[in-house]
């Protein structure tokens, strides 16, 4: 067959018989492939690795940081700038100041965008180096980037399985697959078995997966398909496919400097035109001037460095409160997540399986006790102050004895915490065995196991054999029946029914009787009652033996057992959760649950913690995969329970949900989530069960795995994106004031420029930024988790901010345009000649800054006047406009930098004078807070 004949790499592989397989990849199961083969197959198929996406260079991603249109913008001033003073024969300080602003800019942009995507990174850490192979009929040794399809592998454990292949042979092999499917137990696998065409991945138990680990037994693995055709290399794919979008704030941004860079241009065009008429072109070159200051002044330079050190100190608040975030715009993005799909299983719940509920013959028991700790009580109802003793039922004792044995967990204590070391389930069963006095390690002494029947998917069951020893015969276990004459005693547990199945006998009390078709139903009536109530529910039963059947001892023996009881246990919700919940709600935002469960778990769960209500629908896995995607988006507005579902699922979910306009945080922390993370608007890692595949596809990682903690972060988020409001409407209200500032000085007939770009340089970095850092860490306002969030395609400008920015600027622009006026007459007056003939320039520049300063104390609240605020819930402002006030009179008495800056000494009367000036701001914000107050009072007394 030549290669060209191959199956092709979606073949049903679990579909087929081994032998068929090794036939189709001409292969040979004893031999292998031969060493042509081999270089044939790896000219066909390439090297088994994944394959990376060209990306953008580390120059590309700098070199794209100045097409920023306010970069633009600035490097154009900066090079006219320049011309002019080195035509006049002036050091250009202005072009070399833009400069260095726009280079910092740059390298900040950079540093931000330049961490790579590395969740593919993360997957090609799970290739395995080296793998052990059949060829030429001679086992040897191969890197993992070598296998070709047809190549036989041999397994054993602690091995991670290199590629995607059909068992040939298989003993006692246990596959870990849950960082591919999501489910944390092992997989027993099997080669004989063939299976339907539409088994799910997780139900492929005759196939093994690449970056899958073998935990126990060995296999002999026909390689089907490598590289980018294993399951892990659809993952790969999925994940480069999915084209990352610009989170809210970066839209937002752009759409400033757009609006910015637009205003700025259509002004100097007025400015520059306007005064050609009215002068002529003789004073061109000082409307220029005009033109490149009011460029200036319009972009905020500081603004990039103050939204980054915002959302940096939203990160640390974060942090202390188990969010980290790997993105910094993820920080603001939180703020306007609408629907949080999030995992069942140690998010939503803690973890720990807890036994709640113990049903026999003879009687229906609560059991009390939280988390792994063997401490508790039996008792009729939960209500009830009276204890059972575990002596007064025989059951019962049985029941513990079969929980304490047919167990391979282990139950310890460390630091004064219990821990469980193997699966939750069986620690619970050793918990509630504690609970009843029965220790493990003493009835392991005395019931030793000799032999057992492992769990497995089929039968849904476990079974062990333990033989009594002298001293179990001498032990007063009243109610254990057969213990003195039996030789060994068989425990089994597993699924309900079909534990039920190979019961003949029942035990009622300490008597044993035949079990009839009535017993049968009630049981199965209790079990169903139980899953109904969210609990995973267990059936117990054993059967007592006087010798073992010779040969091995395999599932035929699980028959005339003696039925015990159920055991129902919970993964008991998080305390905090159903709080947690009810905030989201206040809040607008939609709690989804999404877990593999079964659905009467998850809808009990659900509805336990205020995520769905009584009726609601819960939709399966079976019933998600049979919907196209336009029906499943008619359905996510109607479900909020998700059971039964693999994490493929997840991504046609978040996709659902974002064609119908929500914005959405999903948590995730198998292999296989790491699509649906990326693609959600805010993808949530698991920090302790989370893969390093999931995390790197993640925005943020929650370091408790606590559902609370996300949405204590989406708090942060809302607080952070109304600090970012708060400095914009502060930073660029004064903008708007210099800008009109500056275009008045030529239509007035003043002698130039009223500030130069330097100048203004100043205050956009220091006398706004320091204040606007400031404003940053500004605390939450009390409804902040009482609202609806905000709509993250909102524009910048929405609610107010837009008129605001405009109002402000040209009160500011009023003001200080007045006290320009008044200072340019006062001082040619009194000095018409020499340089103090510019003093007034440096008095609007004071009056400017120190008007700034009102701005930035006024600005703290929208309707609370200053006076009314607590001056310590953020002392940072007062200390910023402190020492930016201190900065500014530097300026203007420091000889050197009164130099550099192009400032003059001001006489006491005239800084008293632009203090009075720039005191009207102030004033002029507080009497805006009354009037909104007025306004609002009125229109309740109208209602």
């Amino acid at each position: 067959m030549a290669l060209e004949t191959l199956p092709s790499p979606a073949t049903a592989w679990h579909t087929l018989e081994a032998d068929k397989s090794v036939l189709l990849l001409e292969s040979d199961r004893d031999s292998g492939l031969t060493t042509k083969q081999v270089e044939e197959r790896l000219q066909t198929y390439g090297a088994n690795e994944l394959v990376e996406k060209a990306g953008r260079t580390s120059l590309g991603i700098f070199i794209d940081q100045f097409k920023n249109i306010m970069l633009v913008m600035l490097i154009a001033v900066a090079l006219v700038s320049g011309a002019i003073d080195i035509r006049k024969g002036d050091f250009p300080k202005d072009a070399i100041a833009i400069f260095v602003i726009v280079l910092l800019n740059g390298i900040l942009g950079y540093v931000q965008e330049s961490r790579a995507e590395q969740a593919l990174a993360a997957l090609k850490r799970m290739a395995t180096p080296k793998v052990r192979v059949i060829r030429n009929g001679t086992v040897m040794e191969v890197a993992g980037r070598q296998i070709v399809p047809g190549d036989v592998m041999l397994l054993e454990a602690g091995v991670q399985v290199a590629a995607d292949g059909r068992l040939l042979e298989a003993q006692n092999l246990q596959v870990r697959e849950s960082a591919l499917t999501g489910e944390a137990e092992g997989v027993i696998k099997h080669a004989e078995l063939e299976l339907e065409k539409d088994a799910s991945l997780g139900d492929r138990l005759n196939l093994v997966f690449h970056g899958t680990e073998v935990i126990q037994g060995r296999a002999k693995v026909l390689v089907t398909s490598t590289g980018m055709q294993t399951e892990l290399g659809k993952i790969a794919t999925l994940i480069q496919g999915i084209e990352s979008e610009d989170t809210p704030l970066q839209r937002r941004m752009g759409q400033l400097g757009n609006v910015l860079v637009t205003g700025s241009l259509i002004l100097v065009a007025i400015v520059v035109a306007f005064g050609v008429i009215t002068t002529g072109w003789s004073k061109f070159e000082e409307l220029l001037e005009v033109s490149l200051s009011m460029a200036v002044a319009v972009v905020p330079e500081g603004l990039p460095a103050v939204i980054t050190v915002t959302l940096a100190l939203g990160t640390q608040r974060m942090v202390k409160r188990n969010a980290l975030i790997r993105k910094l715009p993820a920080v603001e993005t939180l703020g306007s997540v609408t629907t949080i799909c999030s995992d069942k299983t140690g998010t939503l719940t803690q973890n720990k399986m807890v036994v709640q509920v113990v049903s026999t013959a003879s009687d229906t028991l609560q059991v009390t006790g939280e988390g792994y700790a063997p401490n508790g009580a039996f008792k009729r109802n939960a209500s009830s102050d009276s204890m059972i003793q575990v002596s007064e039922y025989g059951e019962l004792q049985k029941l513990l004895l079969a929980c304490t044995l047919c167990n391979d967990a282990l139950l310890q204590q460390k630091k004064g915490e219990w821990i469980i070391i193997g699966d939750p389930t069986e620690g619970a069963l050793l918990s509630l065995a504690g609970k009843g006095n029965y220790d493990q390690a003493e009835w392991t002494h005395k019931l030793p196991r000799i032999a057992e029947v492992p769990f497995s998917s089929e039968r849904k069951r476990m079974s062990v054999v333990c033989e009594v020893t002298q001293n179990a015969k001498e032990s007063d276990l009243d109610g254990v029946n057969h213990l003195q004459e039996s030789g060994y005693l068989m425990f089994t547990k597993g699924s309900p029914e079909l534990t039920l199945e190979c019961c003949t006998s029942i035990q009622i009390g300490k008597d044993i009787q035949s079990l009839d078709d009535e017993q049968r139903d009630r049981i199965l009536q209790e079990n169903n009652r139980l899953a109904g109530q969210g609990l995973r529910v267990l059936g117990f039963a054993y059967r007592p033996t006087l010798s073992l059947p010779e040969g091995d001892f395999n599932e035929s023996e699980e028959q005339h057992l003696i039925w015990i009881g159920l055991v129902g246990m919970l993964d008991a919700p998080r305390p905090e959760v159903r709080q947690a919940v009810q905030r989201c709600r206040e809040a607008g935002i939609r709690a989804v649950m999404i877990t593999g469960d079964h659905q009467l778990t998850a809808k009990a769960i659900a509805e336990n913690l205020g995520i769905s209500k009584e009726g609601d629908r819960v939709l399966i896995g079976r019933e998600l995969e049979e919907l196209t995607q336009p029906e499943l988006e008619q359905e996510v507005d109607h479900v909020s329970v998700y059971a039964r579902v693999s994490p493929e699922h997840k991504l046609r979910i978040v996709q659902a949900l974002q064609a119908k306009g929500h914005f959405v945080a999903m948590t995730g922390d198998g292999v296989n989530d790491a699509p649906a993370l990326k693609q959600a608007d805010i993808g949530i890692a698991m920090g302790i069960t989370g893969t390093d595949v999931s995390k790197e596809a993640s925005d943020m990682i929650l370091l408790d795995d606590n559902f609370a903690t996300i949405v204590a972060a989406t708090e942060e988020g809302r607080v952070v994106y109304t600090n970012i409001r708060r400095f914009i409407k502060y930073i660029l209200g004064s903008n708007i004031g210099e800008v009109l500032t500056i275009a008045a000085a030529p239509l007035l007939g003043l002698g130039g420029v009223p500030l130069t770009p330097l100048q203004i340089l100043w205050m956009n970095l220091v006398t706004d930024g320091l204040p606007a850092l400031a404003l940053a860490v500004e605390p939450a306002e009390p409804n902040v988790m009482r609202r609806p969030p905000y709509d993250p395609r909102e524009s910048i400008f929405a609610r107010g901010l837009g008129s605001y920015m405009i109002r402000v600027g040209i009160v500011l622009a009023i003001f200080t345009i007045a006290l320009m006026g008044w200072a340019y007459g006062y001082t040619t007056n009194f000095h018409p000649e020499g340089l103090d003939a510019d003093r007034w320039k440096t008095m609007v520049f004071t009056t400017l800054c120190l008007a700034q300063m009102g701005h930035a104390l006024a600005i703290r609240s929208n309707t609370q006047l200053t006076i009314e605020l607590n001056p310590f819930s953020n002392p940072f402002v007062l200390a910023s406009i402190s020492l930016t006030t201190v900065l500014q009179l530097m300026l203007i008495y420091v000889p050197p930098l009164q130099r550099f800056f192009g400032t003059h000494i001001l006489s006491f009367t005239e800084i008293m004078v632009c203090l009075g000036f720039s005191t009207l701001m102030f004033v002029w914000i507080e009497l805006e807070k009354l009037f909104i107050r007025w306004r609002a009072s009125k229109a309740l007394a109208l209602r």
